[in-house]
Order: structure tokens, then C-alpha cells, then sequence
């Protein structure tokens, strides 16, 4: 399986709104914004379904210039979570460790 980690963790790889993306699937996009919607109760239309991946060249999903995870790594020079000796103990990335923990898993396969 294929793997593009993210700031936090997350694979971008899997992640709807990448594959609408790459694949210039408009169809999906709609799902994905449909999805979206519902979950983050957050008004998202299939036109903002647009992302390369968090740590990828091109364009990015609204949320992720705004992400407060990513913004500390960059702002730390680091590519992903995985380079911070905070990984573990961080309050920040911990908000997406909770309920995804592969994500620190995939961070942790890293080092």
C-alpha cells in the first residue's frame, strides 16, 4: 500500500480529497465534499475538494494552510511530526493521535 505521511501522520495516500485530486475525479470530489460536510459540520463544496497531500508540492485543502499541526512543524523546519522529540507528549498532534492512532504509528515508521 502505497504511503504519503502528513504532518501528523495521516495518509495523504488514502485520503479522499488527494485521490479526487490526482485523478480529477469529480464525482468523488462531491462524496468527498458530502462527506465532509456532515462530519465537520462545516459547509464544503466538491469545487474546494483540492489537495496534493500536506507535505507535497501543488495545491492544498483549505484546512491544511490553516492547520495548526502543520504550521508547527514547518514552523520548527521539520518535514513531518517524526523529527520532534515532542511527538509523544505533544497536546497539538495529540488532537488526531486520539482517534487515529495509526497515524503516530506511521509517524513513528519514519525514524
Amino acid at each position: 500500500m502505497e504511503k504519503l505521511i502528513s504532518c501528523c501522520g495521516l495518509n495523504c495516500a488514502t485520503c479522499d480529497a488527494r485521490i479526487a485530486t490526482v485523478t480529477n475525479d469529480d464525482v468523488l470530489r462531491a462524496k468527498t465534499a458530502e462527506q465532509w460536510t456532515a462530519q465537520f459540520h462545516a459547509d464544503i463544496t466538491p469545487e474546494m475538494i483540492n489537495c496534493t497531500g500536506c507535505i507535497e508540492d501543488g495545491v492544498k485543502f483549505q484546512h491544511c494552510t490553516e492547520c495548526e499541526i502543520r504550521n508547527c512543524a514547518k514552523s520548527k523546519g521539520f518535514k513531518t511530526c517524526a523529527d520532534c522529540t515532542e511527538l509523544e507528549s505533544c497536546a497539538i498532534v495529540k488532537s488526531i493521535h486520539q482517534y487515529v492512532p495509526e497515524a503516530l504509528e506511521n509517524l513513528k515508521s519514519l525514524n
